[in-house]
């Protein structure tokens, strides 16, 4: 009996191996440990103890699943192929008075660690409950362990009571400033020309400025950035963080004003900064846009469209970036120059069914192309280098 036991378990462990995943298939479903799709949309990765962590929006089928009704899902990898379920990072609350109420927007959650703190803080894009997409502010949540539980701390709109480095006179102007006021915030978070004649952010300087689709990220020398959609929108704000990560430090620039520049993701690379971004068109998709920068508060300089080939399953191309949105850049353990771009395929039909494009990143004389692949792995960094 104990030899048939052995050989079972033997047999059992060999089935599990055989059924790892061994690469990427950008676009089509992605089981788990436990053999469902991944949940964890508009996401990010934070890199701890040689293991990633993926933390994402946890989606319910339907239409429905597009507001918060469970929380921030996470799960964990060390060879970036096979995931495992860790569970719900941050509960959604139960509490109608909470910011985080069952039913309010909470999007792309990013999470980082503080080395001075030894905390691990999660910034994430919030609409308050009943309020469609008028809130526009940032939450905040810490914890001890990676995996959580993630305390929620509150939520703000960022600087408050903070001009930009970049900020001009005639964004200071009291005029201009009680004139869009007296606009009571009629404006769209699509692209119009009315942004352009009103300043919104000098409206917006005393309460703090927007802040929608966001990403985080930590430098070489431990300073970490929240970048964001502001402006209703229109324009990306880059801002530092306090030495706790808890909060803005007042020091920020706007960047790309009246471009419409959301779903930022950002990574360094040879001592430059490369940011990915999308144009503002809502669930469907648009063309992507790159761009470089010598220092992360700029000047930037836009390259373009990386994106090059076709999606065989969509037949979505460059114009549409595969039929996907960027939400995260990701630095491969272990390589140099390895680098992932992480697009979202939305579903806003069935919330849950949202699918992940992950494709390789490769420089060319200071610009970035992202080529898509049916399958691949990584060994193809290094088949590629740069």
């Amino acid at each position: 009996m104990k030899i048939i036991s052995i050989l079972f378990i033997l047999l059992t462990v060999n089935m599990h191996a055989e059924n790892r995943l061994q690469s990427f298939k950008p676009g089509q479903t992605w089981p788990d440990n436990n053999g469902r799709h991944i949940n964890a949309h508009g996401g990010g990765i934070c890199v701890y103890d040689s293991t990633y962590y993926w933390f994402g929006e946890h989606k319910i089928e339907g239409k429905a699943g597009n507001k918060a009704q469970v929380g921030v899902s996470v799960y964990s990898s060390k060879d970036l192929y096979n995931w495992k379920d860790e569970g719900i990072a941050l509960p959604v609350s139960d509490d109608p008075k909470s910011d985080i109420a069952k039913g309010c927007i909470l999007e792309r959650p990013k999470v980082i660690f503080n080395a001075k703190t030894n905390k691990f803080v999660m910034w994430f894009h919030l609409e308050l409950k009943g309020q469609g997409y008028g809130a526009a502010r940032s939450g905040i949540a810490i914890a001890d362990k990676i995996t959580g539980p993630y305390t929620f701390i509150r939520s703000i709109r960022p600087n408050a009571g903070h001009w930009p480095q970049n900020v001009t006179a005639d964004e200071k102007d009291p005029r201009s400033i009680a004139r869009t006021k007296a606009e009571n915030d009629r404006f769209s978070g699509a692209p119009t020309k009315k942004h352009e004649k009103f300043n919104i952010l000098g409206s917006h300087m005393e309460g703090g400025q927007m802040a929608r689709d966001m990403t985080l990220f930590v430098d070489d020398d431990g300073k970490a950035y929240h970048l964001y959609s502001s402006e209703h929108n229109s324009t990306l704000h880059i801002s530092l963080l306090t030495e706790d990560y808890l909060d803005h430090s007042g020091t920020y620039v706007r960047v790309f004003p009246f471009r419409w520049m959301e779903a930022p993701a950002i990574c360094k690379n040879n001592g430059k900064y490369y940011l990915i971004a999308s144009g503002c068109t809502g669930w469907s998709p648009n063309a992507a846009r790159s761009t470089v920068a010598d220092t992360i508060f700029g000047p930037w300089k836009e390259l373009g469209n990386p994106c090059v080939g076709e999606n065989t399953s969509n037949g979505l191309g460059p114009s549409k970036t595969f039929g996907g949105q960027s939400t995260y850049i990701l630095p491969v353990l272990g390589q140099d120059n390895a680098f992932i771009a992480m697009f979202d395929q939305w579903r806003p039909n069935n919330a849950i069914d949202g699918r992940y494009i992950w494709l390789p990143i490769q420089f060319e004389k200071g610009s970035l192309k992202i080529e898509w692949q049916d399958e691949w792995n990584l060994s193809f960094f290094k088949k590629n280098p740069e």
